[in-house]
């Protein structure tokens, strides 16, 4: 198997530390990994403005660029959303495109023991990850339950403690452009997704999406909350 590793621009950009441990988890799995250096933003906040007839250049690019690996992986939930809803209707793909921890669980690698995180930890189920590519069970649907993806990697970190939260999947309030074009709304979302976390005593907030946790995070520095944020890969890749 042959992975495509898909580093978004905004991680890229402001977090690279989280491409970094992803490359570093599915190399420490045994997994050949290559980076095409040639990659660009997938089209993704064009078609949140309204401009997705503009995207098809980006994706044919994409698409392009990764046609040749087995399987597309990117820490990135929204990201990959975007691209698997767009790739379909190129002719020929056949790829498999995972968000990471969606990718890691499907391969059976969920035993993090050796790993050391004495923290209390709330995990953000963003909306992209949760309700697309359903890495875990919305509240708002009767009869669903089980873990999420992140959470089954999580459970099994030492000295780790998940705490719950009193509305375990509400949005965060960053939705894109969305902050960008409502900003008091946004961050009105992001301090009340914020209050449930410090409620239940969290000290760290992890996700599978950093963009999510960006929005939330330019909240915490403003309000001088007593609360980080962290990509749950560099949580599990912690020695």
């Amino acid at each position: 198997m042959k992975i495509g590793l898909f580093i978004p621009c905004y991680i890229n950009q402001y977090y690279p530390g989280v491409g970094i441990a992803t490359l570093k988890l599915l190399q420490k799995h045994g997994f050949e990994v290559d980076y095409p250096t040639g990659q660009t933003c997938c089209g993704q906040p064009l078609a949140n403005s309204g401009y997705e007839r503009y995207t098809h250049y980006a994706i044919n690019h994409f698409f392009t660029l990764f046609r040749k690996y087995d399987v597309i992986v990117s820490p990135s939930a929204s990201c990959i959303l975007f691209v698997k809803e767009h790739l379909k209707f190129q002719p020929g793909h056949h790829q498999k495109i995972q968000e990471l921890s969606d990718f890691l669980v499907e391969q059976g690698l969920t035993d993090y023991s050796g790993t050391s995180f004495p923290k209390k930890v709330g995990v953000l189920q963003s909306c992209h990850g949760l309700r697309g590519l359903h890495l875990g069970s919305s509240t708002e649907i009767v009869g669903e339950n089980g873990d999420s993806t992140i959470v089954k990697l999580l459970h099994n970190v030492s000295d780790i403690q998940l705490i719950g939260l009193d509305r375990p999947d509400d949005c965060c309030g960053f939705g894109g452009t969305f902050s960008v074009k409502e900003p008091a709304l946004s961050v009105k979302m992001g301090n009340d997704r914020l209050d449930d976390f410090i409620r239940n005593g969290a000290e760290v907030i992890t996700g599978t999406d950093m963009s999510c946790l960006m929005h939330l995070e330019g909240v915490i520095k403003k309000q001088r909350m007593p609360l980080e944020v962290m990509h749950f890969s560099e949580i599990i890749c912690q020695e």
